[in-house]
C-alpha cells in the first residue's frame, strides 16, 4: 500500500483499558483543575462556584479534545448530546458538547491497513486500480477514502475506526460518568434512558452492513426522483466495518449560498419535505442532520443524500402523536396541545405547571413560522436566536429534571438541522401548506 506522509493523522486508541485510559486522564485533570481552582477562590475570600470551576475553558478543551482523540461512540455521544436547545442540559454543558464535530483526526496508515487486511484479507490493494490512503471525510465513526476498480468504476469507501463497535457500552458509560460530576446536572435528573437508547443507535450505526440496508432501503422509496439522489452499493467490499457506494461528483450544499434564491428555495424546502415525508409517510428518518450528509449535483440539479448509518424507525403511534400534535399546534388550541405535548413526553404529568408553562411557550414560539401563510425567511429570521436564549433559560433551571424520550430528541435534532440548513442557503419557504398536506391528508396514513 502507497506511504501516506500526512502528519495530521492520530491511531484511535483501542481496546478498552487504554480508551479508559484517555478517560481516566480526562477525569484526573478536570479534577485537578477544580480542587486548585477552589483553594484560590477560598483564598481570595470568595465561596467556590463548583459548576463554574468544572466549566472552565481549560476544562472544557480537555473535554472536547478528549473526545476527539478517542473517535468512536465517545464523540458521537458528545454530538448527540449537543443536539437539544437546553432543555436537557445545562447552557454551559451544552456549549462545551455542542463543540464536537465531525472533523476527527484520521488514522495513519498502518492502522488502516491493519483494519482492510482483517476485512478484505492480506494483498487487498491488488483489487483496485487506485486506492486513496489519505481519506476525503473522516468523522466519528469512520473514514471515507476514494477508490477505482480496474474497470474504471469510481468508490467512495468508508472505514469504520478500529475497536469502535467493541467500545460502545464502556465509552457511554464513561462520558455518562463525566456527565455526573456534580453540579453539571439537575438534582434528580434521570439519563438512564437516553444513555441506553444512545447505545442502541450507536450499535446500530456501526454495523455498516445495516446501513447499507437502509441506503438500498432509501434508495428504493425515492427511486425515479428527478429531486433526490443517492449513491449506490458496491455489495462485493462490503462488510460490516466497510462499506463501498459508487463515488457521486457533487459539492457541498452550502455551494449554493450565491445561488438564485428560487434555487436556495426549492433545495430547502425538498430537504424540509424529506423531513416530513420520513416521519408520517416511511416511517423511518436519517437523524443525523450534519449537512456533510446533503450536498448538491449541479449538472442534474438533484440533492444528493449520503449516510444512512443513524436511520431510525418511527412506530405509527408516534407518527400518529405528532400528526395531532401540528393539527392543534396549528390552529393554536392551548390546551389542546398541552395534552398533546404531554402524551409525546415533553414534560410527565409531575412536571411542575410553571415548567410546563415554559416548555409549552419555546413550542408556542418555534409553531410560529409554520402557522403563517406566507414564505418564511429564515435568513432573516432571529427565531433561532429566541429560542436558542428560551432553551438555556430553561436547561440552566436545576429544579427541572424531566428528559423527554430519546426519539423525540433525535427528531428535534434533524427538525434543528433542517433549519440552520435553510437559514444558511437563507431560503424563504411557505410552511403551512406543507405541514397540513401530511397532517389533515388521511390517505397519508
Amino acid at each position: 500500500m502507497p506511504e501516506d506522509n500526512d502528519t495530521n493523522g492520530a491511531a484511535v486508541p483501542t481496546g478498552r483499558a487504554k480508551r479508559l485510559w484517555h478517560f481516566g486522564g480526562m477525569a484526573t485533570g478536570i479534577a485537578g483543575s477544580v480542587a486548585a481552582g477552589g483553594l484560590r477562590a477560598m483564598a481570595g475570600g470568595k465561596r467556590p462556584d463548583l459548576t463554574q470551576l468544572l466549566l472552565t475553558p481549560a476544562n472544557t478543551l480537555r473535554v472536547t479534545d478528549g473526545l476527539s482523540h478517542l473517535r468512536g461512540a465517545a464523540l458521537k455521544l458528545g454530538q448527540m448530546l449537543s443536539m437539544d436547545t437546553g432543555i436537557v442540559l445545562p447552557g454551559e454543558l451544552t456549549a462545551i458538547l455542542s463543540r464536537m464535530r465531525d472533523d476527527a483526526r484520521h488514522m495513519p496508515p498502518k492502522q488502516l491497513q491493519t483494519v482492510l487486511n482483517a476485512e478484505w484479507g492480506p494483498g487487498w490493494y491488488s483489487r483496485f486500480a487506485r486506492f486513496d490512503v489519505r481519506p476525503f471525510a473522516a468523522a466519528s465513526i469512520g473514514q471515507v477514502h476514494r477508490a477505482t476498480l480496474p474497470d474504471g468504476t469510481d468508490l467512495a469507501i468508508k472505514v469504520q475506526y478500529p475497536g469502535v463497535r467493541d467500545s460502545i457500552d464502556s465509552d457511554v458509560d464513561n462520558v455518562a460518568t463525566l456527565l455526573r460530576l456534580p453540579g453539571l446536572m439537575p438534582r434528580g435528573m434521570d439519563m438512564s434512558p437516553l444513555l441506553a437508547e444512545a447505545k442502541r443507535q450507536l450499535h446500530a450505526e456501526a454495523d455498516y452492513l445495516a446501513e447499507a440496508q437502509h441506503l438500498v432501503g432509501f434508495g428504493a422509496l425515492l427511486e425515479g426522483s428527478d429531486i433526490f439522489a443517492l449513491p449506490t452499493l458496491h455489495d462485493a467490499l462490503c462488510t460490516p466495518q466497510v462499506l463501498a457506494m459508487r463515488y457521486m461528483e457533487s459539492a457541498p450544499l452550502d455551494s449554493l449560498v450565491d445561488a438564485p434564491q428560487a434555487q436556495r428555495d426549492r433545495v430547502a424546502a425538498a430537504l424540509i419535505d424529506l423531513v416530513l415525508r420520513e416521519l408520517f409517510v416511511f416511517g423511518a428518518m436519517q437523524t443525523d442532520p450534519n449537512l456533510a450528509n446533503y450536498r448538491f449535483d449541479p449538472v442534474t440539479n438533484r440533492i444528493v443524500l449520503l449516510d444512512f448509518g443513524a436511520v431510525q424507525p418511527i412506530a405509527a403511534a408516534r407518527a400518529a402523536d405528532f400528526r395531532a400534535l401540528a393539527r392543534v399546534a396549528l390552529d393554536g388550541g392551548a390546551e389542546a396541545t398541552r395534552d398533546a405535548m404531554l402524551r409525546i413526553g415533553y414534560f410527565g404529568p409531575d412536571t411542575a405547571p410553571h415548567h410546563q408553562d415554559l416548555i409549552q411557550s419555546m413550542f408556542d414560539v418555534a409553531m410560529g413560522p409554520l402557522r403563517q401563510d406566507t414564505p418564511f425567511d429564515f435568513g432573516r429570521s432571529d427565531l433561532l436566536d429566541r429560542l436558542r436564549d428560551m432553551g438555556l433559560a430553561i436547561g440552566n433551571d436545576r429544579e427541572l429534571a424531566h428528559v423527554p424520550p430519546a426519539a423525540t430528541l433525535f427528531l428535534h435534532r434533524k427538525i434543528g438541522g433542517m433549519y440552520l440548513m435553510a437559514a444558511k442557503l437563507r431560503a424563504r419557504v411557505t410552511l403551512r401548506p406543507m405541514v397540513e398536506t401530511y397532517c389533515r391528508d388521511q390517505t397519508l396514513e
